[in-house]
């Protein structure tokens, strides 16, 4: 699926936030507790923490859940970037999937990130893309595209870039596989397209290297193998949270683990 995965830059898409305020409710004035800002990964949307924002919301912990545009890694993580200019107050970062490239790169910007959380994610090394660390025996590398991906046409784009689909027998058997199917189809049906330009372009970037991190690791995960994200965590240093099954999509299926974990990144902050 080489050609499929060119390089390319992209221009800044908008940015779309969704969930509570990170002002105090009494008073107006900034809140000093660490605001938790999550970043969704290719395929999917802010409404991949739902589970998580209601969760954290509960236990009157800040969250908030931002729209990762997809468009390129540069563009997308300079997006995140602007938003955490808007927060007063530390803030602990989280990505899932390609959003741990993103925010490995946003961060590094970011003088008021302390933490960076990544669930079932990327965390590449300078040099390094998403699509070279799925792992060897990921879907993405073992099947055929053509059961994977519908490429959409990209207007403007460069260098041919496209946009992918994911089909919804890959979604649905591959992505979300321990999701119900009426689910997994929902999430298909409202998935966004992910350019290759985004899960292409190498990491310039990797804050992971002087910000302490954590990391969730779905054993059931078909798109980024266990091992591949052992590796990355290892590498990185992070405190690593072994789940047991689970699919890609883990933090849609076991939102609890998932904030044990981003708990335990706030806790080092308290």
């Amino acid at each position: 699926m080489r050609h499929l995965f060119r390089y390319a830059g992209a221009a800044l898409a908008s940015l779309a936030v969704f969930a509570a305020s990170p002002i105090a409710a009494a008073g107006g004035e900034p809140s000093n507790q660490a605001t938790v800002v999550m970043v969704h990964g290719a395929w999917a949307d802010t409404s991949s923490w739902n589970g998580e924002l209601s969760a954290l919301a509960s236990r009157g912990i800040l969250a908030r859940a931002i729209a990762n545009p997809l468009r390129g890694l540069n563009s997308d993580s300079e997006s995140v970037t602007s938003f955490l200019r808007s927060i007063d107050g530390p803030v602990v970062l989280v990505g899932h999937s390609y959003g741990g490239a993103v925010i490995s790169a946003a961060a590094a910007g970011s003088s008021n990130v302390k933490g960076l959380v990544y669930v079932d994610a990327f965390i590449p090394d300078v040099g390094e893309s998403a699509r070279d660390l799925n792992g060897a025996t990921s879907v993405i590398h073992t099947l055929p595209e053509d059961q994977l991906f519908d490429p959409v046409p990209q207007a403007g784009a460069a260098d041919g870039a496209v946009d992918l689909l994911l089909k919804k027998a890959a979604f649905q058997q591959y992505f979300a596989s321990d999701l119900p199917a009426d689910q997994s189809a929902r999430l298909w049906a409202t998935q966004r397209a992910t350019s290759t330009a985004a899960v292409g372009s190498p990491s310039s970037v990797t804050a992971w290297k002087s910000l302490p991190s954590w990391a969730f690791v779905s054993t059931g995960d078909q798109i980024i193998t266990a091992e591949s994200k052992l590796r990355m965590a290892q590498r990185a240093g992070s405190h690593v949270t072994t789940f047991e099954g689970g699919s890609h999509l883990s933090l849609v299926s076991q939102p609890a683990a998932v904030v044990s974990v981003i708990e335990s990144a706030l806790a080092t902050f308290d």
